[in-house]
């Protein structure tokens, strides 16, 4: 009878490390198959506070745990790629399944709060999903929150007033171009630079759920 108890003990060991095994490689094999740039090695989520377009804090690590979290620093008035990763993140989700859509997080931080009221800011998120987070803060506190992830400060860049329509006071906000990506074990995965498509997204908003 020990004998048999021995035996079955190894085969349930051996069954084990073969199932460990296993779930690494696909691990693995799923993270390969990403399309964003990936950070190695992957970066924890740094935890920060701001408030919501409601005027309600938005504890980033609490309220984003477990989740696919997209984060991205922008202003409403950007002229290019600030609405382009946003219709093409928005374009992306409504080509999954509701359960790949349900592990999403979008959060956007603006770097222009002088402009981008509570309500401007969620009229502007609103046009390419209402499900997208919104979050104000002085530029000093956004600043200090984007060297935490190694993102360059954002800086006013005044425009030429002729090319501006002979309008005083137009600027512009230089800022970085890349969405961070967050798997759902609360991991710094990978980045997008300008430059994704749609298909990028539809292929790598699943898998980084998978990432657990």
């Amino acid at each position: 009878m020990k004998r048999v108890a021995t035996a079955v003990a190894f085969s349930l060991l051996a069954f084990a490390g073969a199932f460990a095994v296993a779930c690494g490689d696909e691990r693995a094999s799923t993270i390969e198959g990403l399309h964003g740039v990936k950070l190695v090695p992957p970066h924890a989520k740094s935890d920060f506070t701001l408030e919501d377009t409601q005027g309600q804090p938005f504890h980033f690590v609490n309220d984003t745990h477990g989740t696919v979290t997209l984060l991205y620093f922008g202003y409403t008035k950007c002229p290019d790629v600030c609405p382009l990763h946003l219709a093409n993140i928005a374009t992306a989700l409504k080509q999954l399944e509701p359960a790949d859509q349900a592990q999403v997080r979008v959060v956007f931080v603006t770097t222009d709060p002088n402009r981008d009221t509570p309500e401007v800011l969620r009229a502007w998120l609103d046009n390419f999903d209402k499900r997208f987070i919104g979050l104000r803060g002085t530029v000093d506190s956004v600043n200090a929150i984007q060297a935490r992830f190694g993102l360059p400060p954002s800086t006013m860049e005044m425009m030429d007033p002729k090319a501006a329509g002979g309008v005083m006071g137009m600027y512009g906000m230089g800022h970085a171009a890349q969405v961070l990506a967050f798997s759902a074990d609360d991991s710094l995965r990978t980045e997008y630079p300008s430059g994704f498509k749609v298909a990028d997204w539809v292929n790598d908003l699943p898998r980084l759920a998978r990432i657990r």
